[in-house]
């Protein structure tokens, strides 16, 4: 289980991370793109930053305690 949190964790990171790269090379916004696509008027690009982050946080504490708080 840890595993895959992990795995799922780093994947949505590293999406947030080339995001956030798109934005300041080139100032293109990939979630509001995808926003803009789906019709959700900042909804989605909301959900999206919230998961990232969470994801973020889960790898922070994973660093501090591994797997420890999931057992």
């Amino acid at each position: 289980m840890c595993e895959q949190m992990h795995l799922a964790a780093l994947i949505l990171s590293a999406i947030g991370a080339i995001n956030w790269g798109l934005v300041a090379l080139l100032n293109f916004n990939l979630v509001e793109k995808l926003d803009h696509l789906v019709g959700a008027k900042n909804l989605l690009s909301r959900v999206v930053y919230i998961v990232i982050g969470v994801a973020g946080l889960y790898l922070l504490i994973d660093i501090i305690a591994p797997c420890s708080i999931f057992k």
